[in-house]
């Protein structure tokens, strides 16, 4: 198993939602007042029988009109094309913009020969188009793809399964990923960074905060008890990484 982050960069987030690049080189944070400041971590997973793309960033594109993801999946030296499985941990827009690609003016699958892993009311949710955290032309677009959805908890094939957590959102899902001896916790938005696991806090952006919360305690202990290695998709740091515990205290180092 191979497995590398997308990363594609830090933004500024206000009330309006709009995502803003961010260099903390070069930009001031006292020039957005009211943001939330944030990184974008994608990641792809190269395993014998698959090429998995693991939530899809914001679909923005590079000075030459492609597709971010697009590129650093190249960079990592791989052709978008081959990506056989996309699992959506949910389908926020920081998360699920990737999902498409505007090409002549309309909006594609960037995918389009994978398979996609969604929670059934998740995508509901995000069709419906009731908050600005979900943009509905992106599902509108995707709706003649390879859908798999699922409910509640399962497996997506051997090696591989799912969680309901609903955190974050009530339709939040967590992935396992087990193969080649190799063990990968991906928890989106319910384990986003490794600080997270450091300091408890109860986030204002969680749907239940305290819940949320108490999920990052559960995956922490359990990622260290049986030798996880974690993805964090929001992660101001390191993007993946392993998990130590001592008393009551968390200890996260790069893996």
């Amino acid at each position: 198993m191979e497995i590398f982050a997308l990363g594609e960069g830090s933004y500024s987030v206000d009330a309006t939602k709009k995502f803003i690049p961010f260099n903390p080189e070069l930009d001031n944070p006292k020039d957005r007042p009211a943001s939330l400041f944030i990184h974008v971590n994608p990641f792809l997973i190269k395993t014998d029988h698959d090429l998995i793309v693991l939530d899809t960033g914001l679909g923005f594109k590079d000075t030459r009109d492609e597709l971010l993801i697009h590129q650093n999946i190249r960079n990592a030296g791989f052709d978008p094309e081959d990506v056989s499985l996309v699992l959506m941990s949910h389908l926020h827009y920081d998360h699920s913009g990737g999902l498409v690609v505007e090409r002549n003016g309309k909006l594609k699958p960037s995918f389009p020969r994978a398979q996609h892993v969604i929670q059934r009311q998740e995508w509901e949710t995000g069709l419906a188009g009731r908050t600005s955290s979900y943009h509905k032309e992106i599902f509108e677009a995707l709706k003649n793809a390879n859908i798999t959805f699922v409910e509640g908890n399962g497996e997506v094939q051997p090696g591989i399964r799912y969680e309901h957590s609903g955190g974050h959102c009530p339709y939040h899902q967590v992935f396992w990923i087990e193969t080649e001896g190799k063990k990968v916790f991906f928890g989106g938005d319910e384990l986003p960074e490794p600080e997270q696991l450091i300091r408890k806090f109860i986030a204002k952006y969680d749907m239940d905060g305290r819940k949320a919360m108490m999920l990052r305690e559960e995956y922490g202990k359990k990622a260290a008890e049986e030798g996880w290695t974690c993805l964090f998709y929001h992660s101001k740091s390191f993007a993946i990484g392993n998990v130590q515990r001592t008393d009551e205290h968390f200890k996260v180092i790069s893996a």
